[in-house]
């Protein structure tokens, strides 16, 4: 497993690209991103919010957002995806992530802004978390979403996961997807950090 340096999380951020090229940062949350992203929460959909959270919720519970701004307890990370509006940093969507080193299995959930969906923004979030997995050490992917998510569902599919009933839950279906250890398309930072930690032991 590739451990991260917590104290200087910015060495870890990616630049993804929408499908009109607009540039999207995915970043490690901090500690100050509390108030955005609670905002973020607050903004989405109602259908957006309880398909993100499985249940009713003008917000994101408090004990959540707790969880969420403290990355690398429990092995669990958060990010968002941010874009920049007249000079200042919004986030259009976010994704957290859990990995078990004993299995080698990534826990992942994600959400888009209701007014991002459809611009390919879920889709490079997705492939970035992918990279950002095989990283880590994960050779396989999953994630539970309830059989109502469409969107979620069909992101899935376009990004080549399988599906399969949610143990235990009737209501959710789980997505899962082995990935390689080697990214094959454009690493992201925390897999390039990765491979320069290893060039003395390589060469």
């Amino acid at each position: 497993m590739q451990h991260l340096n917590l104290d200087d999380l910015g060495q870890y951020s990616d630049v993804v690209l929408s499908r009109s090229g607009a540039a999207v940062t995915v970043r490690f949350v901090e500690l100050a991103d509390a108030d955005a992203l609670q905002a973020y929460f607050r903004g989405l959909s109602v259908r957006s919010r309880y398909n993100r959270l499985m249940g009713a919720a003008s917000e994101l519970p408090a004990a959540q957002l707790d969880k969420f701004i403290h990355v690398g307890e429990a092995d669990s990370f958060s990010v968002v995806a941010t874009v920049s509006r007249d000079g200042s940093e919004t986030i259009v969507g976010e994704a957290r992530y859990a990995f078990d080193e004993a299995t080698s299995r990534f826990e992942l959930g994600l959400s888009v802004a209701d007014s991002m969906q459809g611009q390919g923004i879920g889709v490079a979030l997705m492939s970035n978390l992918e990279c950002r997995a095989a990283a880590l050490g994960a050779d396989q992917l999953f994630g539970d979403t309830l059989r109502s998510n469409e969107a979620m569902l069909a992101l899935a599919r376009k990004a080549g996961f399988t599906f399969a009933p949610t143990p235990g839950d009737w209501k959710q279906v789980r997505f899962v997807k082995q990935i390689d250890t080697v990214p094959t398309a454009n690493p992201c930072a925390v897999w390039r950090l990765a491979a320069q930690s290893l060039q003395p032991i390589l060469a």
